[in-house]
């Protein structure tokens, strides 16, 4: 059994992992850390047999008593606790984005270890339905993929995502996913142009990305982000020489995870071809995966379940559309 200690208990910490790490038999949540009086209360209420550690410090001076350590804080403080933990020895969890910048991630990898990042959204229903699609040959040479993650948000919320000098703004919060999803679906990247906006009143973040990347196959990837959009969309469309896919709605994991319920059947997509119209069933999502992954790497039967490679390659990628807004004009992945 893999002892796991969590550090952070909000949205993530709280409603995504401790969920997952609970379901995962092979895995046990023994220890968390938060220094929050509001968010130690639910900590004994949900998990009373768990160790509660006012700080990391704290933490690491019971490094005896855990095995793994999951990442689940503000995006500022990734690196030094990831760090600090690869240090001691333990396997390492890191909630997306693995760091604010590609050298700070890159030099996580320098330490050893085993290290992952938590992008739970490779298995989403949306992507796991497009990568059978994909692997089965049904459309052809990919031509275009389009993904969408966005809400409609218009008021600026007093939070860390909302502070860019806290790693806030939807660059790295949901940009880390979308180009994640588009270099996992269709490979390596040649060149990105990306257009980054502040859009609301009183905002100091970006809320309105778009990214373009050509990739080294000749498909192109366009991928949106916003807090602005009335309009969301179709979440994710590939189009093929044979054929094309689509399919609305986000995945509703986290939806149900956050209201405590069941996740509900997704949506069909529809697939189109010479012949016309089809439904195709969606996969189903499956986010317990990331963690049964882990554990069997933790054992040391199988690989992680995210190359943490992969994460400095996105952010890599983001700090390129970053330079490519600022310049208004295509560069180099």
């Amino acid at each position: 059994m893999t002892r796991v200690a969590l550090l952070g208990y909000g949205l993530a910490g709280r409603i995504l992992h401790r969920p997952l790490l609970l379901a995962e038999p092979a895995l046990s949540l023994t220890h968390v850390v938060t220094g929050d009086p509001v968010r130690r209360a639910q900590v004994r209420d949900d998990l009373p047999a768990a160790a509660l550690c006012a700080s990391p410090d704290e933490l690491w001076a019971r490094a005896a008593e855990f095995d793994a350590v999951v990442v689940a804080t503000g995006g500022l403080t990734h690196v030094p606790l990831a760090r600090a933990a690869l240090r001691l020895g333990k396997a390492v969890v890191v909630d997306k984005p693995l760091a604010p910048t590609a050298d700070e991630a890159a030099s996580l990898l320098d330490e050893g270890g085993l290290l992952t990042v938590f992008q739970n959204r490779r298995w989403d229903s949306d992507t796991l339905t497009a990568a059978d699609l994909l692997a089965g040959g049904t459309l052809g040479e990919v031509v275009r993929l389009e993904s969408r993650f966005t809400r409609f948000r218009p008021a600026v919320a007093d939070r860390w995502r909302e502070d860019p000098a806290a790693g806030g703004g939807v660059l790295l919060d949901l940009g880390s996913h979308l180009v994640d999803q588009a270099l996992h679906l269709l490979g390596p990247v040649v060149d990105v142009y990306a257009e980054i906006d502040v859009r609301r009143a009183g905002g100091v973040a970006e809320d309105d990305v778009f990214i373009a990347l050509t990739h080294v196959s000749g498909a192109r990837s366009h991928l949106w982000c916003s807090m602005t959009s009335p309009w969301q969309g179709p979440r994710l469309v590939v189009q093929g020489a044979a054929g094309g896919w689509s399919k609305q709605g986000l995945d509703g994991q986290e939806q149900a995870m956050r209201d405590g319920t069941v996740t509900p059947p997704e949506p069909d997509g529809l697939r189109w071809d010479a012949a016309g119209a089809h439904r195709v069933r969606s996969l189903a999502g499956d986010w317990q995966e990331f963690y049964r992954r882990f554990a069997t790497a933790v054992m040391g039967a199988g690989p992680l379940p995210v190359d943490a490679v992969d994460a400095v390659r996105t952010l890599r990628l983001l700090e390129a559309a970053r330079r490519s807004a600022a310049d208004r004009q295509v560069v180099a992945g």
